[in-house]
């Protein structure tokens, strides 16, 4: 009978110490509510340890337009590797799109489509390339920004696409057309302020495209806004050059070149996760 009560005196004394440890209700909410304070902060405005990222984007150039798509893969903590793919298109600084009124008779006139006086061959670019991404400042807390230097190169793939004019008969009659590409044969009437009727559509000359391989190479720097570290919303600016290896005339009236360059602003949105 004492073994019994010596038996029985250990339970409850474990019952009352156990019932002590053991959090309340009110304690175990309160301690997962800061559990998911702590977390949503890490997120918030911890140090940016995500190790996949994709994002796209565009950029204005000082001589034309970029879109592209990116995919990064964490290196270490400052660095990021990433992948790019992209599509652009360069313009003289001396191409102007403009439109004309045609006389028709008896005083009216009707509107030529949009055209680019002189212009030859719209030249566009499509482009792989590796980069690298180091990080300069982190943003701190949710308010912050973060600052990275970016460089990066590859390969170019030029895409050289002839640029036609709808050009009227000699007499100026806007029925009768022919929409035709520039050759020093008809040097003088492409260049013909009072022939053309307007550009000869965007759809012409792809089953013309000449491919002109070269080189591109970049550098930036980079600046992350977003709120959340796992969501990417990025102002980059920087320099770009390119080389080709045949030489590229946009306008009839200007030299044609292999060396490009420019400055660039673009914006770029996306997503970061964990593999």
């Amino acid at each position: 009978m004492k073994k019994i009560h010596v038996l029985l005196l250990l339970l409850m004394t474990a019952s009352c110490l156990y019932a002590q440890d053991k959090p309340s209700k009110k304690e175990e909410r309160e301690q997962k509510r800061l559990r998911k304070i702590s977390l949503f902060r890490e997120i918030e405005e911890g140090d940016n340890l995500f190790n996949r990222e994709f994002s796209g984007g565009a950029r204005l150039n000082t001589d034309g337009w970029t879109g592209f798509l990116e995919m990064g893969y964490r290196k270490t903590a400052g660095t990021v590797n990433y992948f790019q793919f992209e599509f652009s298109e360069k313009r003289d600084p001396k191409q102007d799109r403009s439109s004309r009124i045609i006389p028709v008779g008896g005083g009216f006139g009707i509107s030529s489509t949009p055209f680019v006086y002189g212009k030859m061959n719209n030249f566009y670019q499509a482009k792989l390339g590796i980069g690298q991404k180091r990080l300069i400042g982190g943003k701190g807390n949710k308010n912050g920004v973060e600052v990275n230097g970016i460089y990066y190169g590859g390969i170019s793939f030029g895409l050289v696409k002839p640029y036609y004019l709808d050009l009227m008969s000699d007499a100026g009659d806007p029925n009768n057309r022919r929409t035709v590409k520039y050759s020093d044969d008809i040097r003088d009437d492409f260049l013909n302020h009072d022939l053309i009727y307007g550009a000869g559509g965007f759809t012409k000359g792809w089953n013309e495209v000449s491919v002109n391989p070269g080189l591109h190479a970049k550098v930036g720097f980079r600046f992350d806004w977003a709120r959340f570290n796992d969501v990417i919303s990025a102002l980059e600016v920087g320099i770009n050059a390119e080389y080709y290896t045949k030489k590229v005339q946009i306008m009839v009236e200007r030299d044609p070149k292999s060396f490009f360059f420019n400055a660039y602003i673009g914006l770029q949105l996306g997503k970061r996760w964990n593999k």
